[in-house]
């Protein structure tokens, strides 16, 4: 496998090229990779559960400026107008247009046009995205291997998904709905590039990952307002306060938005957007534990061969 080389900031604090050179992937990016999709997978569970409460541009302009207020404590030094951040504001909108104002307003989108199992399905395409567009923008060759990690994968994600039983996947029908969460899976695919491709980030905002994250938020929120207010100018807004709704956008503020940003941009300076793209495939098999877990549906041996194959994608793609 051909390793990239990632953007880090080395000791000293200054920022600058450092190659990394992975066999395989470590125990600490391993754990910090399997973070996002578990708490993703949650996501997808409670945005499903509030889509009647509320629309999915509102949702997510609400989801993160709680994380915008709940950060604002560590990084609101970041904001000010002397800030290293101004000079680079052009890649951070870049940055934030994809993760932050596209990639989940395209999902939730997707949660409320498109059911469940085409949402995840089409999802699982993310590692092919990984290595095209790494391929065809960043320079970064495929191998063999990688490939068959993919097929691995995605075989894993659609096993889960068919209960087993072939007859279940050829009743799948793709709706126009399913656009939103093949887009969404594609501006995710670069965002994860873009973290590990060299630029001129100033090592003040870089080296620090709340502050590397408000900028990232802050001016995600200019995106997810405009299409909050795209929305309610279309008239298809809509929000009904409530305790439950509340919870909710708490929960997806602090777990999906906080903690798995800061666990995937941390995983993916480690193993590079290529192997971590494998991991975002693990996110249908949590959802069929979480499952399990809150409304009493058995796990069942395809679970465990599901896992396996993924895992088994993962082990293939991150080798030599």
């Amino acid at each position: 496998m051909v390793t990239p080389t990632i953007w880090t900031p080395n000791p000293a604090g200054h920022t600058g090229r450092t190659p990394m050179h992975h066999t395989r992937v470590t125990p600490t990016a391993a754990l910090l990779l399997v973070i996002p999709p578990l708490l993703w997978a949650a996501n997808a569970v409670v945005g499903r559960l509030v889509s009647a409460m509320v629309s999915p541009m509102t949702l997510n302009l609400l989801r993160w400026s709680i994380a915008f207020v709940l950060l604002l404590p560590l990084a609101a030094p970041v904001l000010h107008p002397g800030s290293a951040l101004w000079p680079s504001w052009r890649r951070f909108m870049g940055l934030s247009l994809l993760a932050i104002g596209g990639y989940n307003a395209l999902l939730y989108l997707a949660l409320n046009t498109s059911t469940p199992i085409n949402v995840t399905l089409v999802g699982s395409i993310t590692p092919v995205w990984m290595l095209l567009i790494g391929r065809l923008f960043f320079g970064k060759p495929i191998s063999p291997r990688q490939w068959l990690g993919a097929a691995m994968s995605i075989l894993g994600v659609m096993l889960v998904l068919s209960r087993g039983q072939l007859d279940v996947l050829l009743q799948v029908r793709l709706v126009p709905g399913d656009l939103y969460i093949l887009m969404a899976s594609a501006a995710w695919a670069y965002y994860s590039w873009m973290l590990v491709h060299p630029t001129s980030e100033p090592s003040s905002i870089r080296s620090n990952w709340s502050a590397f994250l408000m900028a990232q938020i802050a001016l995600g929120l200019v995106w997810s307002a405009l299409f909050a207010g795209g929305e309610w100018a279309l008239g298809l807004g809509r929000f009904t306060p409530s305790w439950p709704l509340a919870a909710a956008l708490l929960f997806i503020a602090l777990g999906p938005a906080l903690l798995a940003y800061r666990a995937w941009g941390a995983g993916v300076s480690r193993a590079g957007p290529s192997v971590a793209g494998f991991f975002i495939n693990l996110t249908p098999l949590f959802t069929a534990v979480l499952s399990g877990l809150f409304l009493g549906e058995t796990p069942h041996g395809y679970h465990a061969l599901a896992f396996a194959l993924i895992v088994g994608g993962i082990v293939v793609s991150s080798r030599r």
